[in-house]
């Protein structure tokens, strides 16, 4: 049976964020100031401003749209295909736990076993610098079911995505108001480009979005700049290789698949895709920031796979390692 819907779609005001949320031209870089709650921010140097539709702040300009509307309309028709989404609220509440569409319940109990380690590993770290509850930043937010399962715990998350639809994006998070009183902001903008000032979030949360970046230094420097002293940056299911060839390996298996199935190989911008150790290393060095890797149990035949791989001369499957950091300067 459904959960009945409030037709009231308001926003949790800004200034209950834990702070009055400042922020950032992401055209200019020029300090915007405080958005207030249910209206639009213009920037006074560049005349570009933050809108409000539908109840998710808007901060991709024109040309960005522009940019990415391959991908974005690529994305849109692979997730449908998927079978993503649902007319039923029941089906949101349940995530990552459950998936009651039972169309992609594989997907969905790899992230649930992220999300289970993260809670007991990492996020009382967090929550052991931030008692009070934390200003977490959901990068890659989709359908908000993160955001929604933070802000139970009494955080203060901040939905961010480039996919805004109703089914799989952030016009999803509808869903959630017959849980919670007020619903997390929403933001659409793009993750080397964030609408917020510095030092705004205690916490950073890469949500299965982490390989679509086309830069990793430039998008992990976008996310550090966003931080307070102390802050968490946190990379969590993307895909893992501890070779570089395997990662261009699957890569090009990938785009075959797609093409038969889609029609299309969703290669319209270049995302690098894939982490390997080696990569991460790199970043270390560039960025000054130690990476700590947690490997959850996603079960034995999960665990088998290298050697069934190796056994069958394939190349190495992918991991999905929990990285993460505090960043204290």
């Amino acid at each position: 049976m459904s959960t009945a819907l409030s037709s009231d779609i308001s926003l949790a005001p800004l200034e209950g964020f834990g702070h009055l949320l400042e922020l950032q031209c992401p055209l200019c870089g020029w300090r915007i100031g405080t958005l207030p709650d249910n209206e639009p921010a213009k920037c006074s140097q560049c005349g570009f401003t933050i809108s409000l539709a539908d109840g998710i702040y808007r901060a991709l300009s024109p040309e960005r749209k522009e940019y990415f509307s391959r991908f974005l309309a690529d994305y849109q028709t692979i997730r449908e295909k998927e079978g993503r989404g649902s007319d039923s609220a029941d089906y949101y509440l349940a995530l990552p736990f459950h998936d009651l569409s039972g169309n992609n319940r594989w997907q969905w109990s790899i992230r649930a076993r992220t999300f289970n380690h993260l809670l007991k590993r990492i996020l009382p770290r967090i929550e052991a610098e931030y008692p009070g509850g934390a200003d977490i930043l959901d990068i890659g937010a989709g359908n908000g079911w993160f955001s929604y399962q933070l802000a139970r715990r009494g955080h203060r998350p901040i939905a961010l995505d480039l996919v805004d639809n109703a089914a799989d994006g952030l016009g999803a998070g509808r869903h959630y108001l017959s849980r919670l009183d007020k619903l997390f902001p929403r933001f659409q903008a793009e993750m080397d480009r964030m609408p917020f000032a510095p030092c705004q979030f205690d916490c950073a949360v890469f949500n299965a979005a982490f390989h679509y970046s086309e830069n990793y230094l430039t998008t992990l420097k976008e996310a550090v700049r966003c931080l307070r002293r102390p802050g968490f940056l946190v990379i969590m299911d993307s895909p893992f290789y501890r070779r570089q060839e395997s990662g261009q390996q699957m890569l090009k298996e990938r785009r075959a698949e797609f093409q038969r199935r889609f029609g299309f190989a969703s290669d319209s911008i270049q995302s690098e895709e894939f982490v390997t150790a080696e990569r991460l290393s790199a970043l270390s060095r560039q960025l000054g920031l130690r990476w700590r890797i947690e490997k959850p149990w996603y079960g034995i035949r999960w665990a088998l796979r290298p050697l069934k791989a190796y056994l069958a001369s394939k190349r190495e499957p992918a991991k999905f390692h929990l990285i993460w950091t505090r960043v204290d300067r």
